[in-house]
């Protein structure tokens, strides 16, 4: 037992000490995130994304996800991530369905070193009704360092 609480003091000693030298040489960063619902009837559905990067393509992160429910219908959600270098993409999309009454919404965030975007869509129908949709969307570009 002595042996993991060594391992683990000297890996959060090693995060400490690496993160403050990261955030030394970073002059300009930055994040963005969106997130949003739709209900209609007895369905809903939520995702979110956010995203954060230094300008120097060192260190990026990011981070999706989203829930789906419904009282009788269908209900799914899911999250993809791509990772191609300084370049990170990240979609998620959560629907629910119950007899023609649906609920969905769509997040979509990127990064690629110079540039951060994110981007959620949300829509709800109950038929016979004029369906109900949202748009908000972040949109940054880092100064040149």
């Amino acid at each position: 037992m002595k042996h993991i609480n060594l391992i683990a003091a000297a890996s959060i000693a090693l995060l400490a000490s690496s993160s403050v030298v990261l955030a030394e040489d970073c002059n300009a960063a930055g994040t963005v995130g969106t997130g949003g619902s739709a209900s209609a009837g007895g369905t809903s559905a939520s995702s979110v994304g956010t995203a954060g990067t230094c300008r120097t393509g060192t260190t990026s992160s990011i981070g999706s996800g989203g829930s789906a429910a419904t009282i009788d219908g269908k209900a799914q959600s899911k999250t993809h991530v791509n990772d191609n270098g300084d370049k990170l993409k990240a979609q998620t999309k959560a629907q629910a369905v119950d007899k023609g009454t649906f609920s969905k919404s769509r997040t979509k965030t990127s990064t690629d070193g110079s540039s951060l975007e994110s981007t959620t869509r949300t829509m709800s129908h109950v038929p016979g009704e004029k369906p109900v949709k949202n748009t908000t969307n972040q949109k940054i570009i880092l100064p040149e360092q």
